[in-house]
């Protein structure tokens, strides 16, 4: 139980030290603003990859296709 403990401990020791993406002045969603504008962009450019993965993925069967005369 001492190794939970410990494990535990060291977990808020090092979150204490960690730099967090807002102002701790500010409230409210305000607060979150960074973080909000961090997650957008991930998610346009998940939608951006996917994009271009799919188009890729439609090229290439057109290509096979006309290769193999299928």
């Amino acid at each position: 139980m001492t190794k939970v403990t410990k494990f535990f401990s060291d977990i808020m020791i090092e979150l204490r030290k960690a730099s967090w993406p807002w102002d701790p002045k500010e409230r409210g969603f305000k607060k979150y603003k960074e973080l909000t504008d961090s997650t957008v962009v991930v998610f346009i450019a998940m939608i951006l990859l996917a994009a271009f993965v799919s188009a890729w993925d439609l090229l290439m069967i057109g290509v096979m296709k006309l290769l193999t005369g299928s």
